[in-house]
């Protein structure tokens, strides 16, 4: 890794655009780029991918328009993901991203998991879905997720206050990893 950049990659597993759960992972990034300026941020859509990842049934196959989102999501120094709970799991599509990484790309990295829901009874989406998907990977899963429900969004925009104060806690956690020094946010 470049001591002085942090390859980052947000994967936005929600098939709508615009949506709440691309909204969540914005504030995330925000929030993210206001305490680490040196960010090379890359965003995987998966609204945006849909034909192209539907259609990509096996890595050696996937389409070229794929394959940058795919590298970049192996070659991240941090990976930020997120989906909206769909019958209390993830996306298909963005399973199926996944499936097209390298299981032995993602060892060690450090991963934060987000998902939003339409009710705080989703919540456990985070360990029970994600958490497992990535410990296949080996990666090294943040401890604290963030889930939002529809009461935090104005709109697609997160707007409640104790979401912002989770994701405080979550980049905590992100600067130790990174032995960064905690700053306090403005």
């Amino acid at each position: 890794m470049n001591a002085s950049v942090i390859k980052v990659v947000v994967v936005s597993g929600s098939l709508r655009a615009p949506s709440r759960t691309h909204g969540l992972l914005q504030a995330l990034v925000e929030k993210l780029q206001a305490r680490l300026p040196n960010l090379d941020v890359h965003w995987v859509r998966i609204a945006e991918l849909a034909d192209v990842l539907s259609g990509s049934l096996e890595r050696d196959s996937a389409s070229a328009a794929l394959q940058p989102h795919l590298q970049a999501i192996e070659q991240a120094d941090l990976l930020l993901v997120g989906s909206p709970v769909y019958r209390a799991s993830y996306t298909g599509l963005f399973k199926h991203l996944f499936d097209l990484v390298d299981h032995q790309s993602l060892k060690g990295v450090p991963v934060v998991l987000a998902a939003t829901g339409g009710s705080e009874r989703h919540a456990l989406m985070i360990d029970h879905q994600l958490r497992p998907l990535f410990a296949f990977f080996q990666a090294h899963t943040l401890p604290y997720g963030l889930y939002a429900s529809v009461e935090a969004f104005d709109q697609h925009r997160l707007v409640e206050p104790a979401q912002f104060e989770r994701i405080e806690r979550v980049l905590d956690t992100v600067s130790a990893f990174f032995q960064i020094p905690v700053a306090s946010a403005a």
